[in-house]
């Protein structure tokens, strides 16, 4: 150790010589200091405060465009990171992970294991069968949308409209019409005679509540057969006199052994993509 202390201070002192060597010869060859004829205080006005706007006193140089391009680089930036922002939402809320999401809480609620599975293998198998199930919607994305705009061959607005389509063809597929004719009451649509004269605002919680219902009527099928399971133990044990003993403490073996037999993970999650129309 006492070998290494010393290389790692004998190194450490080189590289400040260095430092200082290299600095003083900045400054030597005028780099670091201003020229005895030029004075950036006085070209100014003699205002000590100019010198705080001149950024090349401080190593630093900015170009800009105008006030307009300025401004339109700055509502660029805010856009993007709004977008990154929204990506969980969109991700949550636009496609099939909120239905996969939900009947996989019902699924364990019905088991009645507590927190088996956790939470995070819930949410992981649902974000990738989301993936699985989007894939095909992920990728017109990104052949329609972002390869043309990386080729520069469209425009931002048409790149969005371009991205934007697919989401709404994938909704448009899964959305009850009772709850899109609703929200486009409340809008104040009366009469719509295309999809297009849908707009995304109003077509985004129709398909949201479509999903919520679908979801909790798979939730009230899987229940049925667990509930069976929970009567049937719950008479047993009124009939032998065991009133204080809670049903569910017995029942959940028997559940868990119903579902491992009738390989319950393979028909709700293949049954689950099946009903989800892309």
């Amino acid at each position: 150790m006492k070998k290494y202390a010393k290389k790692i201070c004998v190194l450490l002192l080189m590289v400040l010589i260095v430092f200082m060597v290299s600095g003083n010869t900045s400054y030597a060859t005028g780099e670091g200091e201003p020229s005895a004829g030029e004075d950036d205080i006085t070209q100014e006005g003699n205002n000590p405060n100019d010198v705080l706007d001149d950024n090349s006193l401080f190593g630093i140089n900015i170009s800009t465009l105008g006030e307009t391009g300025g401004i339109a680089s700055a509502l660029q930036i805010v856009i993007i990171l709004t977008i990154i922002a929204l990506c969980p939402s969109i991700l949550i809320m636009l496609t099939s992970f909120t239905r996969i999401l939900v009947v996989m809480h019902f699924t364990r609620a019905a088991l009645n294991t507590q927190t088996a599975p956790p939470n995070q293998i819930l949410i992981g198998i649902s974000l990738f069968l989301t993936f699985f199930i989007m894939a095909p919607v992920f990728e017109n994305i990104y052949e329609n949308a972002y390869v043309p705009l990386s080729k520069n061959e469209i425009t931002q607005d048409e790149a969005l409209d371009a991205a934007v389509e697919p989401l709404r063809d994938f909704m448009f597929k899964n959305v009850d019409d009772k709850d899109l004719d609703a929200m486009c009451s409340i809008a104040g649509l009366e009469s719509v005679s295309s999809r297009d004269e849908v707009p995304t605002s109003v077509l985004i919680p129709s398909f949201i509540i479509s999903e919520l219902r679908v979801a909790f009527f798979i939730g009230f099928l899987v229940y049925i057969p667990f509930l069976v399971i929970d009567m049937v133990v719950a008479s047993v044990l009124m009939s032998m006199g065991m009133m204080m003993l809670p049903p569910t403490t017995i029942s959940m073996p028997f559940k868990i052994l119903l579902f491992v037999l009738a390989d319950g993970w393979n028909l709700i999650i293949v049954n689950l993509v099946q009903t989800i129309n892309v």
